[in-house]
């Protein structure tokens, strides 16, 4: 697990601060929790139409559960891996931004594939999927693009 987490003892060049510590935590809870909600669904939908599976309590645990799972694993990480770790600095705060700008292109594509299916009066649960699937999915390129630019630095516009 240090390999991963890069934990040495005290903060050198390749140690993982608080911010990058965040944005794996995120993508972590984010894939397991979209996960654990597609084999729920998908496992009801095995005896009947997938548009008619009750999804709703399904998807609220799931996201429930990966905002009480992304705080506690937070909490934990800075218990546990942080011990005088360095503030949050600009370039965390470049990094951050860059990473939601990123990950808003999901939002926004399934943005106007909602309003698409809503017009088109697509059953409901296509359409609370379909949002859920472009938060879930921002989520992950926002952290993955903020996991790039800590290894290989912010791209030169």
């Amino acid at each position: 697990m240090s390999a991963i987490f890069y934990i040495n003892g005290e903060l050198g060049e390749h140690d993982m601060g608080s911010e990058e510590r965040s944005a794996w935590v995120m993508l972590i809870v984010t894939l397991a929790s979209y996960g654990i909600y597609l084999w729920v669904v998908l496992g009801q939908g095995a005896s009947m139409p997938l548009a008619e599976v009750p999804y709703a309590a399904a998807m609220l645990w799931s996201i429930g559960g990966a905002i009480i799972g992304g705080i506690v694993l937070n909490m934990l990480g800075g218990m546990l891996l942080m011990q005088g770790a360095p503030r949050k600095d600009q370039r965390d705060r470049e990094i951050y931004r860059f990473g939601e700008y990123v990950g808003q292109s999901f939002l926004v594509i399934g943005g106007v594939g909602v309003l698409v299916m809503a017009m088109a009066q697509v059953p409901h649960f296509w359409i609370a999927n379909t949002v859920y699937l472009a938060f879930g999915l921002s989520a992950v390129l926002a952290s993955v693009a903020k996991l790039v630019a800590y290894r290989r630095g912010l791209p030169e516009w």
